[in-house]
């Protein structure tokens, strides 16, 4: 068993890969990640006091396939793509969307994070991880920049400063010759109410970045292509597998504006 020993923001990952395990014993999964269950059962570490329940592990499920399906479309148009997969904690991302041996897939995340990602799963051709934290810049120099570039953050922007998450998107822009960004974002109401989310409140992690309107990043070099609000994120098919409790709770966020947009999916190009 892998023994684990996070802090703050680094233990929140831990609450993300048990939504996703806790999804994956459903009898009818979101997203169906069986390596995040397998995981779970290998790292020795009491998961239940991260604050995630079973009904909560949906939200978790219905993100990650919302930022899922924006990946996938990306790279059926770009096969030679390299992507970012920034923050990525004990994420298998790449395992689920199974990109062509084309792609070159970048991991990056704190190095006890690539470390005990390398306990855990096994290493892949045309995949690197690297232990850094997204904002030491320095990371980049090992990612190559000839070709187009698909940057996925789940989960990570709300925990950076507004002036770092600035900067990681000028250097991203000034990077690679074109390219997607695919994050979620918090709106300056969710960053207020950060103590109301038991994952963040037992954690003891703090979140700074608040983004209301994902158009804000435009002055850093890239164009909006798509915006979806926290009642948009489950498409018909994922829709039709929720449970009674989790449609309900997503209609009735769906009549509520301020809430619906706390939790944002954006895509931008560049």
């Amino acid at each position: 068993m892998a023994q684990v020993h996070f802090t703050e923001e680094k233990a929140t990952m831990l609450a993300t890969l048990y939504g996703r395990a806790l999804d994956a014993r459903r009898d009818q999964p979101v997203l169906g990640d069986t390596a995040a269950d397998d995981a779970v059962r290998r790292i020795d570490y009491d998961f239940t006091k991260l604050g995630v329940t079973r009904d909560s592990s949906v939200s978790v499920a219905i993100r990650a396939r919302a930022i899922d399906d924006l990946a996938a479309e990306y790279l059926s148009t770009h096969p030679d793509a390299i992507v970012l997969h920034l923050g990525c904690g004990m994420d298998t991302r790449a395992d689920r969307l199974d990109p062509p041996p084309t792609v070159d897939w970048f991991d990056v995340d704190y190095p006890e994070v690539v470390a005990l990602r390398r306990e855990i799963y096994p290493t892949h051709e045309n995949r690197t991880a690297i232990g850094s934290s997204v904002t030491d810049f320095a990371w980049l120099d090992q990612v190559p920049s000839d070709r187009p570039a698909l940057v996925v953050a789940e989960g990570l922007t709300m925990y950076l400063a507004p002036a770092d998450g600035a900067e990681l998107v000028r250097r991203i822009v000034g990077k690679f010759p074109a390219g997607q960004l695919v994050f979620d974002v918090f709106s300056t109401l969710g960053i207020k109410a950060q103590k109301l989310n038991p994952v963040v409140r037992r954690a003891k992690a703090t979140l700074h970045w608040g983004i209301d309107d994902p158009h804000e990043l435009e002055r850093y070099g890239v164009r909006l292509v798509s915006s979806l609000d926290a009642s948009e994120w489950a498409s018909r098919e994922t829709f039709a597998r929720l449970p009674g409790g989790s449609k309900l709770a997503l209609r009735v966020t769906s009549l509520i504006p301020a809430v619906r947009r706390m939790g944002r999916i954006a895509r931008w190009e560049f």
